[in-house]
């Protein structure tokens, strides 16, 4: 069976491999079509590109927004993005980016002066490529050894309900999937039911298919047999494409592992083909 994996990240945002050491390791693991998504920037796609040529495997350039609706941050995968599109992503995102920016400054700021920890903001942007979040600023105190892993300051530390993070304003969710539309990319729904349950997602579905969505992540590493049953059928039930990723992010998530996810996928590479024919329609 022909698999792919329609959702990773690389040292452009979150992730610990470059856009070539992806490559090899999706083409290690046997992946028929791979898509690279970083959070918020196409910087690493030109290197994306460059990796994939000469090498036996499809590729889907895209990119991971951040956004919210009613107050819920939701992940809108923006697929199948071409170079001549950069410019109008980089002008889309730039406040958003701005505003991102400003809310990590912060959340450091109040780590070193009001917990006593030994971080900058310098270091943190030191180990990235120049878009920061909070796993970056998370991968810096696991380090230090001021946490033991960074999932356990997303659930600590640097969770909203602590106090020091505030979560930046986000981009609409249903604006962005217009956007996505309006630039001829295929706008894909990531993890839906990470930030949302059932019940909220039936709200959220009518107006995000309205808006242009065409595609929701059925299958997906934290997601167990029952919920993708649940995924799969919605999807049909609304109209739209299945999807699927692993959500890679290498060392950073050291239990999600590139094209499986925790073991638990096998995402055919129809849903690639399906979404293909999408683009531009």
């Amino acid at each position: 069976m022909k698999t792919c994996d329609l959702h990773t990240h690389s040292v452009y945002s979150d992730g610990t491999l470059t856009p070539f050491e992806l490559m090899d390791r999706a083409i290690g693991a046997g992946l028929s079509a791979l898509a690279m998504t970083d959070h918020n920037t196409v910087a690493g796609l030109p290197d994306f590109t460059k990796a994939a040529k000469g090498k036996p495997i499809e590729i889907v350039p895209g990119v991971e927004f951040t956004t919210a609706d009613n107050g819920t941050e939701l992940h809108i995968l923006g697929l199948f993005i071409t170079p001549d599109q950069y410019d109008t992503i980089n002008r889309y995102i730039a406040r958003a980016a701005e505003m991102k920016d400003e809310s990590n400054y912060r959340l450091i700021k109040r780590l070193r002066e009001e917990k006593g920890y030994d971080i900058t903001y310098r270091e943190v942007l030191e180990g990235t490529k120049g878009n920061i979040n909070r796993a970056n600023i998370a991968a810096v105190l696991v380090k230090k050894g001021y946490i033991g892993s960074i999932s356990e300051g997303f659930d600590t530390i640097l969770h909203k309900d602590y106090g020091l993070y505030e979560p930046p304003e986000r981009l609409s969710s249903t604006g962005t999937i217009s956007f996505i539309r309006s630039i001829g990319a295929v706008a894909v729904w990531a993890h839906p039911y990470f930030h949302m349950t059932f019940d909220q997602a039936e709200e959220f579905l009518p107006r995000a298919v309205k808006a242009g969505l065409q595609g929701m992540e059925t299958m997906y590493s934290t997601y167990d047999d029952e919920t993708t049953q649940k995924a799969r059928e919605v999807s049909r039930r609304f109209g739209i494409c299945e999807s699927g990723g692993s959500d890679f992010h290498g060392a950073n998530k050291p239990h999600i592992a590139l094209g499986t996810g925790q073991g638990n996928l096998q995402i055919p590479y129809e849903f690639y083909e399906k979404l293909k024919s999408l683009k531009d329609t």
